[in-house]
């Protein structure tokens, strides 16, 4: 690993550079621009909120806010995730050119899409005055799972950028099994109120998405709090994704333009 940050520390400037340039390119052929940004988990939102609230009269205090986070943290996972998968075979003409850490790639991906995702929680907080949400000192505790979400989601884009190579297949089947997690993640439902009790510990604890996405509603909105011991452990499952994940990507990277 100590090559790892040798190595993010010698790409750092090209690392911020292809970032502000993706970042420009995928708005630069938009009337709305940078708007889209906000535009589309805005809409995403207001469709969510419309069809839990009108068509089946069910919702959640502070629904509005409560899908439109859900949605953000959702949304970064699966852009780096289904990204990570397609790393290899979107920048073949790149990487067959110049030598480039692979994973240094899924970081500047995973830039952008945080650039995304701030600019949107931007608006949770804008909303939270007109809701009438009360604020305290607990908000901060959305800090450790937005870190946890970060170091998931890179660590499971290593893997599969690495799968992605030498499974064609790849990219299809994880956009998939990531529909069914959608599901089973509570972007539109609280998961405590309305999975059975007995059924509770394995969906909250077990899918870190539906338990990232609860402590942080809790976090921002409910005044709450989440399980220290569960965040704990999935840090540390984390680490371990990080770490397998960057050494079978150093192992095979080399073989990567051969393969595809």
């Amino acid at each position: 690993m100590k090559l790892f940050f040798e190595n993010l520390k010698k790409y750092k400037s090209y690392i911020l550079y292809s970032t502000k340039a993706g970042l420009k390119s995928e708005v630069a052929s938009s009337y709305l621009n940078w708007l889209w940004w906000i535009l589309d988990p805005l809409l995403f939102m207001f469709v969510y909120s419309f069809v839990a609230i009108i068509v089946f009269g069910k919702g959640e205090p502070y629904f509005p806010i409560f899908v439109f986070i859900g949605l953000n943290i959702w949304k970064f996972f699966n852009s780096t995730v289904v990204g990570g998968v397609k790393t290899i075979r979107s920048n073949k003409g790149l990487i067959s050119r110049i030598y480039l850490p692979k994973y240094i790639l899924i970081i500047i991906s995973m830039l952008q899409n945080l650039f995304k995702m701030a600019i949107s929680f931007l608006l949770v907080f804008g909303f939270m005055p007109f809701y009438r949400v009360p604020l305290s000192w607990k908000i901060f505790n959305v800090i450790p799972l937005l870190i946890l979400l970060f170091l998931l989601s890179f660590g499971l884009a290593c893997w599969l950028l690495d799968i992605g190579v030498y499974v064609a297949d790849a990219a299809k089947l994880i956009p998939v099994i990531l529909r069914l997690v959608f599901y089973l993640s509570g972007i539109f439902y609280s998961i405590p109120k309305r999975i059975p009790e007995n059924l509770l510990p394995l969906v909250l604890y077990g899918n870190p998405m539906a338990f990232i996405i609860d402590g942080a509603r809790q976090s921002l909105i409910y005044d709450g709090t989440y399980n220290w011991i569960v965040l704990l452990v999935w840090y540390a499952i984390s680490l371990v994704l990080i770490v397998t994940g960057v050494s079978r990507i150093k192992k095979h990277e080399n073989n990567y333009v051969k393969v595809i």
